[in-house]
């Protein structure tokens, strides 16, 4: 018998094949702190910019992996957890995209390609932080919205209402 594994304790301090339990008066299913941390391992392992493949490779095989993800995951009782999974991918993307742009004036004609007003791309273009602070920017949330990662059949990881 395995020691580690056959212990007895709180549901809420241990977990059972991926899964742990809130601590409430109703204890919920959610998605154990370990499982996330491996999905975000494998996420950074599939975009890393070394790989040397486009942007719609990349997301084709994110696609596999995050609809396995759904698939065993998909019926947690806390989806606080795949949403904020969601938006981190999101914006590991949009850093990926934004160094596969390189140098300034790609990055500044890449905006205004997308619809950012002039100044913007500009001074976004010009910015010195890196790429994941960049990420979260106004200049590309308008030009990578959600709707552009939906066109490369990345799957959403929770049911928008």
């Amino acid at each position: 018998m395995n020691e580690q594994k056959s212990v007895v304790a709180r549901p809420w301090e241990r977990k059972f094949r991926g899964f742990s339990f809130t601590r409430a008066f109703t204890p919920k299913r959610r998605i154990a702190p370990k499982a996330v941390a491996r999905f975000k391992e494998r996420v950074r392992e599939l975009t890393r910019r070394t790989r040397g493949v486009s942007i719609e490779k990349m997301a084709e095989e994110l696609a596999r992996n995050l609809r396995g993800l759904i698939g065993y995951f998909g019926r947690c009782e806390t989806p606080s957890v795949l949403r904020s999974l969601e938006e981190w991918l999101r914006r590991r993307l949009t850093s990926v995209i934004w160094k596969q742009w390189k140098r300034g004036r790609t990055r500044f004609a890449e905006l205004r390609k997308q619809g950012v007003g002039e100044d913007l791309a500009a001074q976004t273009a010009g910015s010195a932080p890196g790429p994941w602070r960049l990420a979260n920017s106004p200049a590309l949330a308008i030009a990578l919205p959600n709707a552009y990662f939906a066109s490369l059949v990345i799957p959403p990881l929770t049911v928008h209402q």
